[in-house]
């Protein structure tokens, strides 16, 4: 692939960003390097090495859900900022716009 400044206008352009000169050097540069980089990966021999997905063998491990100890309504309630008898009372966050 042929690193340019077309390329770099058209990137930035796509990705809704601007460079000045210098920084349209810099971001070739640092395309450059990073296309090199892929092209070493590309010399590497991973004939018969299976496709890594999960770094851990182990895949969604889950455990039954288990009660283990209710709170009552009053202990629930307890260190709640503020309540109503049975309920916690927090801030308005919707505004009724129907007016």
């Amino acid at each position: 692939m042929n690193v340019n400044e077309e390329l770099i206008d058209k990137l930035a352009k796509l990705s809704r960003l601007s460079f000045d000169p210098e920084e349209k050097k810099a971001r070739m540069k640092d395309l450059e390097r990073m296309l090199g980089f892929v092209e070493q990966l590309k010399e590497v021999d991973t004939e018969g090495i299976d496709p890594l997905i999960h770094i851990n063998p182990e895949v969604n491990v889950l455990r039954e859900d288990q009660v283990t100890e209710e709170l009552s309504q009053n202990d629930a309630l307890k260190n709640a900022p503020e309540h109503d008898s049975f309920y916690f009372k927090v801030p308005k966050v919707v505004e009724n716009t129907d007016k």
